[in-house]
C-alpha cells in the first residue's frame, strides 16, 4: 500500500511559497503518470496540503497545467541562455519535456491567451539558437522561428496516442525525422 504523505502542520500564509512549488511538483508527477485527469485531491494530498490551499493558489485544472509549463519555459530559458547550448540539445530536452508531460495541457479552443504567452516565450528562446544553426550551416538559413513552433506541435501532437514508456523513443524518432528536413 502506498504511503501517503503525513499532512504538515498549518502554517499559514508565510508556507504559501512552499506550498504552490510542493504542489507543482506534485503536478508534473501526477501529470505524467496519470494524465491530464489526475485526481486533483490526489495531488494536494501528495503535496502535503489541503485542498483549500490548492484552490487558493490554482483555481482550476488549467492554471495548475500552466504552473507546470511555465516551471518549463523557465527552466528552458535558463539552459538557452547559456551559449555553449545549441538548438540540437535545447529541442532534446523540450522533447523529453514533451514526452512526460504530454496530454497534460490541450489546446484550447478558443486560444488560451496564457498558453500563447508561454508559446511566444518559447519562441524567443528558440529565435538565436535558430540562428546560431544556421550561420553554422547545420539547418537551412530559411528556416524560420514559426516553423520550428509548428515542427514542436509537430512533435507534440504524436505523443498523446502512444503509450506513456514507447512517448520518448517515439519523440526522438519524430525529431530525427523532422531533423533531416531541416537541414541544409
Amino acid at each position: 500500500m502506498p504511503m501517503t504523505p503525513a499532512r504538515r502542520p498549518n502554517r499559514g500564509p508565510r508556507a504559501a511559497a512552499e506550498n504552490r512549488a510542493a504542489l507543482i511538483a506534485a503536478a508534473r508527477i501526477a501529470f505524467s503518470t496519470e494524465g491530464y485527469g489526475a485526481p486533483l485531491n490526489g495531488i494536494a494530498r501528495a503535496a502535503g496540503v489541503g485542498q483549500g490551499s490548492l484552490y487558493r493558489h490554482f483555481p482550476d485544472r488549467e492554471s495548475l497545467a500552466l504552473a507546470v509549463f511555465e516551471e518549463n519555459v523557465s527552466g528552458l530559458e535558463v539552459l538557452a541562455a547559456r551559449p555553449e547550448v545549441t538548438l540540437d540539445e535545447l529541442l532534446t530536452v523540450m522533447s523529453e519535456q514533451l514526452a512526460a508531460l504530454i496530454p497534460t495541457l490541450m489546446v484550447p479552443s478558443p486560444p488560451d491567451p496564457r498558453v500563447e504567452a508561454m508559446t511566444a516565450r518559447v519562441a524567443g528562446l528558440l529565435a538565436p539558437k535558430v540562428r546560431a544553426a544556421a550561420d553554422a550551416g547545420l539547418i537551412r538559413p530559411d528556416v524560420t522561428i514559426t516553423e520550428m513552433i509548428l515542427a514542436l506541435g509537430m512533435v507534440a501532437s504524436v505523443l498523446p496516442t502512444a503509450p506513456r514508456q514507447d512517448r520518448p523513443a517515439l519523440a526522438e524518432q519524430a525529431w530525427a525525422l523532422l531533423r533531416r528536413g531541416l537541414r541544409a
